[in-house]
């Protein structure tokens, strides 16, 4: 009879649906806040050229925003566990909309980086406040899969995002479609303003500690998230660059074949995981990702960019979630903020160091006699570095990482 029950009880468990209105409300959040992201994420570099900046600058312009973001990060872990995450994340958001404005009326490089400035602190609360939340929202048994599902918002922001801002440039101008992008970022508060989160405790202080920053048992993920985090970093930042060097029309596909492929591989990674354990997605994740590269370097034509956007896709867009669910999974519910804020300090980190040096190889390749396209293609080749760093780091500590009970390989 015991045994009868508790396969009822087991049968019940697994049918829990991650598809609650509390995940459904941040899920749409999401695709919004990424749409708005992603637009102007990948118009950023190109407009920094466009007032005439250097591969160096636009490489400085883009990891700017990652100052303010790990100058936050002390307060995130606190404030999440003191202040409503829902309202947090309003505030945020009317962060990054003032960052679009900024944009919108820039002249110059100057305002640019005023703009980026604003947009790391609204991104420093975003990022862990968006998985925290979403979550909250999910069954224990259905983490993995939840979170590979709500990273699908990300996927369809690459998808649309990029080629949707290169198109609004093309008719209205870089400054009129930051405005567009700031008055749909507004959508999104509204949304945000009637999302529901649980209030913290009334017992709870807002204490600023290394325990409210930092969760140490997440640190390994975090050093590996920085590594490919950083190479990835990259490819926003450069890839429209690189693909009009080469001659290539409608490089902006490279995002849509990006994200078509991340539509079709994070939900099954969620699943793979939650079955046979993280080490079944991170590891051939990780060599794809470097595969990626070297196709990336040696695209001269838009089938070749589609196919490393592709490659990509099944790398990056594998790993991220699966280390993301690891993280969720090595702290207790109530140190998910943390957990959260912890990882983004890497990825953080790793979009304010690897875009400077990267383009800095661009530009020494040119001062050397090589071209542009030469610059872009060998420093793509040497991102596989740090990519290959985080494989190695993994295969060391994958047995501490897999010995946690609640997620074992």
């Amino acid at each position: 009879m015991r045994k009868l029950k508790m396969r009822k009880y087991n049968k019940s468990k697994t049918k829990e649906t991650i598809w609650t209105q509390s995940f459904i409300s941040i899920f749409i959040i999401n695709i919004i806040l990424n749409l708005g992201q992603f637009m102007t994420g990948a118009l950023i570099p190109k407009f920094a050229a466009h007032l005439g900046g250097t591969a160096t600058i636009v490489g400085m312009v883009t990891s700017m925003f990652a100052i303010t973001a790990l100058g936050v990060r002390p307060i995130v872990g606190p404030a999440t566990g003191y202040f409503r995450k829902n309202r947090l994340l309003a505030v945020s958001t009317g962060v990054i909309i003032l960052a679009f404005i900024c944009y919108g009326i820039a002249a110059d490089i100057n305002m640019i980086l005023v703009g980026r400035l604003l947009h790391g602190i609204g991104m420093g609360f975003l990022a862990p406040l968006s998985l925290a939340l979403a979550s909250d929202a999910l069954p224990e048994n259905r983490i993995a899969s939840g979170i590979g599902i709500f990273s699908l918002g990300q996927a369809i922001a690459t998808a649309i995002g990029p080629t949707l801002g290169l198109e609004l440039v093309k008719v209205y101008g870089y400054n009129s479609t930051f405005i567009i992008s700031a008055v749909a970022m507004g959508t999104v508060l509204l949304l945000i303003l009637r999302l529901k989160s649980e209030a913290p405790s009334p017992n709870k202080r807002f204490k600023i500690s290394l325990d409210n920053i930092i969760a140490l048992e997440v640190i390994v993920p975090t050093i590996i998230m920085f590594f490919l985090a950083g190479a990835f970093s990259c490819i926003n930042s450069f890839i429209l660059i690189y693909g009009g060097a080469t001659g290539v029309d409608d490089i902006g596909l490279f995002f849509t074949s990006y994200a078509v492929c991340l539509l079709f591989t994070r939900p099954i990674s969620g699943k793979l995981t939650e079955k046979y354990g993280v080490s079944t997605t991170i590891i051939p994740g990780i060599v794809i990702f470097a595969l990626s590269f070297i196709v990336i370097s040696f695209s001269k034509s838009l089938p070749m960019f589609i196919v490393s956007g592709a490659l990509s896709a099944c790398g990056y867009g594998i790993c991220q979630p699966s280390i993301q669910t690891l993280c969720m999974k090595l702290v207790p519910n109530e140190r998910r903020g943390v957990a959260g804020n912890t990882n983004y300090i890497g990825v953080d980190t790793g979009y304010l160091i690897t875009p400077s040096l990267a383009g800095l190889i661009v530009t020494i390749v040119q001062g050397y006699g090589g071209s542009e396209v030469d610059g872009y293609a060998i420093m793509y080749r040497l991102m596989i570095i740090p990519i290959l760093i985080a494989l190695v780091i993994f295969l060391f500590n994958r047995k501490s990482l897999t010995r946690n009970k609640t997620y074992a390989d």
